[in-house]
């Protein structure tokens, strides 16, 4: 595997990410997958849009992926996301097989990772990844809170 990217870099590419469903008017969670030296896979949020409760930013994004790659196994990648996994991302990045989580900011409501639950603790997983947190958190966070302060006014 080719050295691993600069996480900073990563997450802005997944706040440029966030930013278009933020233009498209979903909640602005962006995601990239990260494999062999490049990006493979790009998402951001589209359960509005697409009629699709499933199309959070992190599962579009390791569709795309897997279509690249031409398998749904993707060993050894990174996955960043500006906002901490829910339960159903953190089921499909276990079953992709990644091998870093790096996201930005928790989220208290329906963070699966860290805040609301701690799947990865699960004892029957078959798989487990390494998780960085934090990474540009700040920004992650700004995006989200100017998104619903926005919505509210």
């Amino acid at each position: 595997m080719t050295d691993r990217p600069a996480f900073d870099d990563l997450m802005r590419e997944a706040l440029a990410e966030a930013e278009r469903g933020r233009h498209a008017g979903e909640v602005p969670v962006g995601a990239v997958v990260w494999l062999d030296g490049r990006i493979i896979g790009r998402g951001f949020n589209q359960p509005v849009s697409s009629n699709d409760p499933t199309a959070h930013a992190e599962v579009v994004a390791l569709r795309d992926a897997a279509r690249w790659a031409g398998n749904y196994r993707l060993t050894g990648a990174v996955v960043c996301v500006t906002v901490e996994p829910c339960l159903m991302c953190v089921g499909a990045l276990v079953h992709a097989r990644v091998g870093t989580l790096v996201y930005g900011t928790p989220e208290p409501k329906a963070g699966a990772i860290e805040s609301a639950m701690r799947a990865l603790e699960h004892p029957t997983l078959n798989h487990r990844f390494e998780v960085v947190s934090g990474v540009l958190a700040d920004d992650c966070r700004q995006i989200m809170q100017s998104f619903f302060k926005e919505r509210r006014v």
